[in-house]
């Protein structure tokens, strides 16, 4: 099974048994307003059926609100559904520590931000180690070597290693963010707004960067943005999420390209630029 690249670039083997679905998967907050026996609710997804497999890019757009961010969360762990079921590899997924630690060493994730999702207080050699020591994976010089492979494969040099977060750029530490995602060998890979929080002129490298990584590693790739350009430009498939819900799903070029849900077409005229 295969599946076309939105970049035109080649086309990428794609797993038939996807690394994560959901299934019917609702997520509901209990909001501080209401009354205390009678709080008020909020549905942040609602019955929202999703799937990723290697080798393959899905883009998830939406306004902020929307609830892709709360989709991401489940996906990866931190986030159980209410109602629903998450599958991996084929399996439904029990809720206690020993699922989340499996689950954690197959999904990692690249959050907005990497000045609050690295320690500031860790040199970049300790964060990329952290994970393999919490892991157990291999011993002192196997770590030492995996990290020097890690930080050269997202384009830093050596010395990156030594240098505590706030002493590089953004989009520096968004690499670092990325090499840490990718530490423990991940079949799946969820991006949430990778590219939000940097520079317009550092936003193309990150995107090529996880794109290329994706197509060099076979890994699958879940690309949230509220900006529907962007994802377009990385996506196989798109979910196009308003209300919780998933109101358009599809190849990117045809939902894109062909929208049939009038909220993706205000999306479309609302983004006039590709970054």
């Amino acid at each position: 099974m295969s599946t076309q690249q939105g970049r035109g670039t080649r086309v990428p083997e794609v797993s038939d048994v996807p690394v994560i679905e959901l299934r019917d998967v609702h997520v509901v907050h209990r909001a501080r307003t209401g009354s205390l026996f009678r709080p008020d609710k909020v549905h942040a997804v609602a019955g929202v059926d999703f799937r990723v497999s290697r080798g393959e890019t899905v883009g998830i757009v939406g306004e902020s609100g929307s609830g892709k961010s709360t989709l991401a969360r489940v996906m990866v762990g931190l986030q159980p559904p209410t109602q629903g079921e998450v599958l991996f590899r084929g399996t439904p997924l029990g809720r206690g520590s020993r699922a989340r630690r499996t689950l954690g060493r197959a999904v990692s994730v690249v959050f907005q931000d990497p000045a609050t999702a690295l320690n500031p207080r860790m040199a970049v050699r300790e964060q990329l180690l952290d994970p393999l020591r919490v892991h157990g994976i291999g011993d002192d010089r196997s770590r030492q070597a995996r990290v020097r492979d890690l930080i050269q494969l997202v384009g830093l040099p050596l010395s990156a290693l030594e240098v505590l977060p706030r002493q590089i750029s953004g989009g520096q530490r968004q690499r670092v963010a990325i090499a840490r995602a990718l530490t423990l060998e991940p079949d799946v890979v969820v991006a949430d707004e990778p590219t939000s929080a940097l520079d317009v002129s550092v936003r193309a490298q990150v995107l090529n960067l996880l794109t290329d990584l994706k197509d060099e590693l076979g890994l699958g790739l879940v690309f949230i943005s509220h900006d529907i350009s962007t994802v377009r430009y990385v996506s196989d498939r798109v979910a196009v999420m308003n209300g919780g819900r998933v109101v358009e799903t599809g190849p990117a070029e045809q939902v894109l390209g062909n929208p049939s849900d009038p909220y993706t077409r205000t999306l479309l005229a609302a983004t006039p630029s590709l970054l």
